[in-house]
């Protein structure tokens, strides 16, 4: 097992963790028994990875913008990263539509499964529009009011408020560079050493990571809704899934011919991030090892992937926005809805913005969705016919992001000529026992 490459042994446990938890499902007190003694675990792990999250921006990004050195690196480098998003998240969404007319998954809905699923889910439903009534009902510029924080350290308690802890990072950053190199030297000191220390912290939670998706993943399986709903949705799901595989081939593409590194580099590089991000279906859990495989596995110094990857795990939801433009035509589809092409332009707009800001947690995606189901007028009740399939296509759709996050952090550094040779650490490289 030693010799073994992480992603290998992140695959083995989740393999196990969906073995184990198929057979318990056939004993009696079987479910109990993972969600009592095994989930817990998987839990753990999470926590242990949202617990450097905040740490890891404050650190990686304080670290990335002083060591820019200059304003107008950081505004170029600001400007293309955010245009990057912006063009993948529009191809995204632009995808999910074109397949989602092509396979009309919402057909297949029969008047019998609605009904089922409505009733089933009508709780759910009400949460998610009751969070997306009170957003919209803040007033337009309250995504803008809401980025500057009125206490970091209130905000740093939450990885909900991740774009407040970017914006204090990139502020106390650009005043680093402002005053005298020998009065920051300690500063800039002190935050080089911190993000150093939390690195490393990544590297020993990361030796956790096989038994952290195992645990997950036999969770999951018990907890699992019938499989006659997963059935009637089978449609729905593989136009989702088909669709981020196109958004994995896009991105390797755009890595080959803009920096000429080969696919199997940068998936090889990036895949023990992917598997947690479907572990954990969230891009801010899987940050702080994403923020590791790209600058050790591939090659991206660390005051770009410092800078673009937490920018990129809340304005980046490329996987998240494809499952949106798929999901208000399906809906559309099984309320027997004709979207017109204007109405279905405005949707990739409205998901586009919508992506931006969003939540990096698990669930956010469902908020997300309820502002495009009400610009294009469909019901929002529609929402009970996805939850059934929505957790696993959360952690389909957020492999996506962590994708995405990690090719347009290449694309960037090559751009600024900051991609260079991979340059791996262990665990223990310091360990003197």
């Amino acid at each position: 097992m030693k010799k073994l490459a992480l992603h290998w042994k992140i695959l083995l446990g989740m393999l196990f963790g969906v073995i184990v938890g198929v057979l318990m499902t056939t004993f009696d007190g079987g479910k109990e028994l993972i969600q009592d003694w095994i989930k817990p675990f998987g839990k753990i792990f999470i926590n242990s990875l949202k617990l450097i999250a905040i740490p890891l921006i404050l650190a990686a990004l304080i670290k990335g913008v002083s060591d820019l050195k200059d304003i107008s690196k950081l505004s170029k480098m600001g400007g293309r990263t955010i245009g990057i998003y912006l063009t993948t998240t529009v191809i995204a969404v632009s995808i999910g539509l074109l397949l989602v007319n092509l396979v009309n998954p919402g057909n297949s809905i029969s008047e019998d499964t609605r009904t089922e699923m409505v009733g089933n889910y009508a709780d759910n439903t009400t949460k998610y529009k009751e969070t997306a009534m009170a957003q919209k009902e803040a007033g337009p510029l309250k995504p803008l009011e809401d980025l500057v924080p009125e206490n970091i350290f209130s905000s740093a308690t939450s990885n909900r408020n991740m774009l407040q802890v970017i914006f204090f990072a990139i502020f106390f950053g650009i005043g680093l560079i402002l005053i005298p190199e020998e009065k920051g030297k300690t500063v800039k000191h002190f935050f080089d050493g911190f993000n150093e220390v939390i690195l490393k912290m990544v590297d020993l939670i990361m030796l956790a990571a096989p038994y952290g998706v195992f645990a997950l993943l036999a969770a999951l399986v018990v907890e699992s809704p019938s499989m006659d709903l997963f059935k009637a949705l089978g449609w729905y799901s593989i136009t989702v899934v088909f669709g981020l595989a196109i958004m994995v081939v896009i991105y390797t593409t755009l890595v080959f011919v803009f920096t000429k590194k080969r696919p199997k580099f940068f998936i090889n590089g990036i895949s023990p991030a992917q598997l947690l991000g479907f572990s954990t279906s969230s891009s801010a859990a899987t940050l702080p090892v994403t923020m590791e495989r790209v600058t050790e596995h591939l090659g991206v110094e660390e005051e770009v992937a410092s800078f673009v990857l937490p920018i990129g795990a809340t304005i980046n939801m490329d996987g998240t926005s494809l499952y949106q433009a798929v999901a208000a035509v399906f809906i559309a589809q099984a309320f027997g809805m004709d979207l017109d092409f204007s109405t279905q332009l405005g949707i990739i707009a409205t998901a586009t913005l919508a992506s931006i800001g969003s939540a990096a947690v698990p669930g956010a995606g469902m908020v997300m969705l309820v502002g495009v189901l009400g610009y294009a007028g469909i019901p929002e009740a529609g929402l009970a016919l996805i939850f059934a399939v929505d957790r696993p296509l959360d952690m389909c759709r957020t492999v996506i992001n962590v994708t995405g996050d990690a090719a347009v952090s290449m694309l960037v550094a090559k751009s600024v000529d900051k991609l260079g040779e991979p340059h791996v650490k262990n665990w223990d490289d310091n360990y003197k026992g």
